[in-house]
């Protein structure tokens, strides 16, 4: 492409990202993990439109970053070549002037991006990525910007964002206030917390849409896949039966592939942010990489697909939604959340760190029956004496109090607070 030709595009996107008035948009907890003066590369990586560029873009205008901002998912850059790097960056400085700071939007839609990304680095330029598709979340980072990167992961809206958005009072303890909160958990387990979803009058539509684009654009292509049909079914089967052990034999009989077929598009599904994976706590490493369980990245994956087949039960969403908001709220900063489970006992969520049990969580969306309150009770406080682990955590839909047995204490808390807390 000529450089008039590529500062042409730049200038439009300029105008366009110029006109966004930043202060209606949520603030967002991952900001914290952004540092403008780093001399790594700044990398925020997520599920599709979980709202990396515009954290980014509200980032630098809350922080008066002059920034150069290129958005690569333009089709105008669809044919973008890696020896057009060079012109591309002649055209920024045309637009631009002498900026320092450089923002860049999907690169990885151009072969040959780490390459060019580490050059900048070592011209003292401050770097920030967003990228959503396989390509950005898979090797490449390790590879060529080892040591040299600060990686964010942002998920779609906590409850906490979606009760700021939507104007929910969560510190109030009047009736009405409790009531408020729990209808807005209520909606929030079923549409979940995609920032544009807020205000789609289509959800379905919107959410197969977005399904589907994973499916095609960040794994099918990526991979070559020839059998996209089936990778589509399996997604969908997985996001119908979400908060259960993946088992590849089981996905292999049923959909015809074998059982390496099976792990490998599951790890694609992973990559792309669509799904992701709890393993088995174990201090033997086997049985941490052969087990695991899989959960959606957003709840709206299992209830707003126009095929799901999703049942309706509350408690798998609820669980699903905690696990969400425990990786957020604890990978970045080095702890692992694990699930536990033998003969005579599971816990739903362990967080640990380095190798040490921290927390234990069990998840219920009601303990109004006895044999479901026993069996989360056995299952943390035998956690307790297994781990010696003394933090014991049941998350519900409405109940709190403090429950002791057999010397342990346990914490009963309303989801609606748990999931405001600040960790």
């Amino acid at each position: 492409m000529l450089v008039e030709e590529l500062a042409k595009i730049i200038a439009d996107q300029r105008e366009e990202i110029k006109s966004e008035d930043m202060s209606s948009f949520c603030e967002r907890l991952e900001a914290s993990q952004l540092s403008p003066d780093s001399s790594l590369a700044q990398v925020v990586i997520g599920v599709r439109r979980s709202g990396k560029t515009t954290l980014c873009t509200k980032y630098m205008v809350d922080n008066a970053i002059e920034c150069a901002f290129v958005n690569f998912d333009d089709e105008r850059l669809a044919t973008l070549q890696s020896e057009d790097l060079n012109k591309l960056l002649e055209a920024i400085y045309i637009v631009y002037g002498n900026v320092d700071c450089l923002f860049f939007d999907e690169i990885q839609n151009v072969e040959s991006w780490p390459l060019f990304v580490n050059r900048l680095l070592r011209q003292k330029k401050r770097i920030f990525l967003t990228g959503s598709n396989s390509k950005l979340l898979s090797n490449e980072l390790i590879t060529h910007l080892t040591g040299r990167h600060n990686k964010v992961e942002l998920y779609p809206f906590s409850f906490a964002e979606y009760c700021l958005i939507n104007n929910i009072d969560t510190t109030s303890i009047t009736t009405k206030a409790v009531g408020l909160r729990q209808n807005a958990l209520h909606k929030y387990l079923t549409t979940g917390g995609f920032p544009e979803l807020q205000k789609e009058d289509n959800p379905k539509n919107y959410i197969d849409g977005l399904f589907n684009a994973i499916i095609r654009n960040d794994i099918a292509r990526r991979f070559k896949i020839r059998q996209e049909e089936i990778l589509r079914k399996m997604a969908a089967y997985l996001a119908d039966n979400f908060a259960q052990e993946f088992s590849a034999a089981v996905i292999g009989k049923l959909f015809g592939i074998s059982n390496h077929t099976a792990d490998k598009y599951f790890g694609y599904l992973k990559e792309a942010f669509l799904f992701v994976g709890v393993k088995k706590f174990s201090f033997k490493a086997r049985e941490r990489v052969c087990n695991e369980k899989c959960y959606v990245v957003d709840v709206a994956m299992a209830s707003e697909r126009n095929d799901t087949f999703s049942l309706e039960n509350l408690g798998w969403r609820l669980e699903n939604v905690v696990c969400i908001e425990l990786l957020r709220r604890y990978h970045h900063q080095y702890a692992e959340i694990f699930y536990y489970r033998e003969k005579s006992f599971e816990v739903d969520f362990l967080v640990a760190k380095n190798g040490m049990v921290q927390e234990l969580i069990q998840v219920s969306y009601k303990i109004t029956s006895e044999k479901t309150r026993q069996r989360e009770i056995n299952g943390l406080v035998q956690g307790a004496k297994k781990f010696n682990c003394r933090k014991l955590t049941l998350i519900t839909f409405n109940t709190e109090e403090v429950i002791e047995k057999d010397n342990e204490t346990i914490h009963v808390v309303p989801a609606t607070k748990w999931l405001q807390l600040d960790m």
